[in-house]
């Protein structure tokens, strides 16, 4: 009886295990996502998050040349960030699905990313998901993190006070004032 061969996420044999059409998933805990976590609001998670995520390897065949190694990422967690406009934490999902074509070197990686539309990567045979799957975590984070609506009133400055300050003078109302003064 063959034994199935165990594929160790953090180095991984991207050929091997796309060959063999193999499948990993796996639930990491957010806090092993240093880059990641540099990114979070610092001490507005409640619970730890955990990072649930996906692979499947498949060899794609080519009419005259060797089969294609491709990998499909997925991933998901909810991160904790600051919202842009109340300053308070705001959860946002975070859901990754991505496919990536595997080159044999940087020159065929650099010549297929200019060609094609693929996301392509060099195939290594200790390949690192769990640096790939952070990777594209930080990918998916929005650009402006907010609340759809803000339930808490903007904060006020240190310089503010609570009553309204009064208006700064119009500058063309002295200058309407000045013209009336000048005698024609």
């Amino acid at each position: 009886m063959a034994r199935e061969k165990t594929h160790d996420p953090r180095r991984l044999d991207v050929r091997a295990f796309a060959a063999a059409g193999a499948a990993l998933s796996a639930t990491w805990p957010q806090a092993g996502f240093e880059r990641l976590g540099a990114s979070l609001m610092p001490g507005a998670a409640d619970a730890p998050a955990d990072v649930d995520w996906s692979v499947q390897g498949e060899q794609r065949p080519v009419t005259g040349g060797t089969p294609q190694t491709w990998l499909r990422l997925t991933a998901s967690t909810t991160v904790a960030l600051q919202c842009q406009r109340c300053l308070q934490p705001v959860a946002e999902p975070l859901a990754v699905e991505r496919w990536f074509r595997f080159a044999d070197d940087e020159q065929e990686a650099e010549r297929l990313d200019e060609e094609l539309e693929d996301d392509v990567l060099v195939a290594s045979r200790t390949f690192d998901l769990h640096e790939l799957v952070e990777d594209e975590l930080i990918l998916a984070l929005p650009l402006v993190p907010r609340h759809e609506l803000c339930l808490e009133p903007l904060p006020m400055s240190a310089g503010e006070a609570d009553e309204p300050e009064e208006a700064a003078p119009n500058p063309f109302a002295a200058l309407a004032a000045l013209k009336r003064q000048t005698p024609d």
